[in-house]
């Protein structure tokens, strides 16, 4: 995979509970991190002492964070109720020519920023609250 256009990692909202996602309108940047807890079960017997872990064990987890210029289109809107309502919908993240994850996030939290002399900006972080699906994108 080379370099990548960094508007094209994209942040996916599903507006209305069936399947129909939009990109969250004025983002600037998209971060998604994936995370597993390690199970420690290293013992007298392992081998020379060095650590070894449990396969297939742990807490699987993913957050994503994205920062923008705040539009006040439907995806923003959403996002606010999302949040105020405790929902946890579904989400999309394309990743350009690698593919979309794809679940249930809960939004963390919500912040709005401005200047005097400048636009209006938010930032979003969300939680993963499920599994998760990915789809490889197709080679080309």
């Amino acid at each position: 995979m080379g370099a990548q256009n960094g508007k094209d990692l994209l942040l996916k909202v599903d507006l209305t509970g069936g399947g129909s996602f939009e990109t969250l309108a004025g983002l600037r940047a998209t971060r998604i991190s994936f995370n597993a807890e390690q199970i420690d079960v290293t013992s007298l017997e392992s081998q020379e002492g060095w650590r070894e872990l449990l396969a297939g064990a742990g807490v699987k987890s993913a957050s994503i964070s994205g920062s923008g210029v705040f539009k006040d289109a439907a995806s923003d809107e959403r996002t606010r109720q999302i949040f105020f309502d405790s929902e946890i919908p579904d989400f999309q993240v394309i990743i350009p020519d690698f593919g979309t994850v794809e679940g249930a996030f809960q939004v963390t939290s919500i912040e709005y920023s401005g200047s005097h002399n400048g636009e209006a900006t938010y930032e979003v972080s969300m939680a993963s609250a499920g599994a998760l699906s990915f789809v490889a994108a197709p080679v080309v």
